[in-house]
């Protein structure tokens, strides 16, 4: 049985000095993981350094990890299809530093 897609709230900090993933922000799709990339935000780079650093971070394959709303902000809506268990717990804990 495949479970639901699930939903993760991102803001997306480009040219960071390094790829790292964890804090919180408000944003407004509510609580929001931080993903900080290397990646500038030209052309939908940092869009997608983005997208892989919250796969593995999640533990799951980057093809799993698409975007649902958000392609020029840096607030945005990530769908991970077939969430492995104990999603929830790893993004809470990433999120909120638990």
């Amino acid at each position: 049985m495949d479970r639901e897609p699930a939903t993760v709230a991102v803001r997306v900090r480009p040219g960071a000095s390094r790829n790292r993933v964890g804090g919180r922000y408000e944003g407004p799709f509510g609580p929001a993981l931080v993903v900080a990339v290397h990646a500038p935000a030209v052309d939908g780079r940092a869009t997608e350094a983005a997208r892989r650093a919250l796969a593995e971070a999640l533990g799951v394959r980057p093809a799993h990890v698409t975007l649902r709303a958000g392609a020029t902000s840096r607030d945005k809506l990530f769908a991970v299809d077939t969430p492995p268990p104990g999603l929830v717990e790893r993004v809470r804990a990433l999120r909120d530093g638990s």
